[in-house]
């Protein structure tokens, strides 16, 4: 006998997104300019690596979120990877707010004009080369044009928290 998706339980949302934060990320704030020139921007812990050949990264943003329109309309997008000492700037950009940017050191890319925030572990400034429908999110695909490091420790979100990195225990074992 088959099983069809329908004679299958219905996943609990709330346990799986607990499930889901098992899995620690990196923090970032996802940056653009509107077509009206407003900067946009967005905390998001949905960032991965997709290709070095060319070189390719990918998010994801809600289909609700308000941002949607400005992002699906850009050219090119920042993606600043938080470091370990800027939980305020990820509360302030997961917030809705009027102007997430009043206060907020930061310089234009010399590539696509896009919002690059100071004092980011990384960063990277693409052009959007497309966005796909995956359930109840876009996901962003974006070719990496200029990219940055800075040699700061990553901010890290696992089970719902910030956490920090440190140097597991083993790597001081003598053998």
């Amino acid at each position: 006998m088959e099983t069809t998706a329908t004679d299958r339980p219905a996943l609990e949302p709330l346990q799986l997104r607990a499930a889901f934060g098992q899995f620690p990320t990196g923090v970032t704030v996802i940056t653009t300019c509107a077509p009206d020139g407003r900067k946009v921007g967005l905390t998001a812990n949905s960032f991965s690596s997709l290709s070095l050949d060319p070189p390719l990264v990918l998010w994801s943003l809600r289909k609700v979120a308000p941002s949607r329109p400005d992002f699906v309309a850009a050219t090119h997008f920042a993606i600043n990877i938080l470091a370990h000492d800027q939980i305020d700037l990820s509360r302030r950009f997961a917030t809705p707010s009027a102007d997430k940017f009043d206060g907020v050191l930061h310089v234009d890319s010399e590539t696509g004009g896009v919002p690059c925030l100071d004092g980011a572990s990384a960063r990277f400034v693409c052009r959007n080369v497309g966005h796909y429908e995956g359930g109840d999110h876009l996901l962003f695909i974006g070719q990496i044009e200029q990219f940055d490091t800075f040699g700061k420790a990553p901010l890290v979100f696992h089970a719902g928290q910030y956490r920090a990195i440190a140097d597991h225990p083993d790597l001081f074992r003598v053998v």
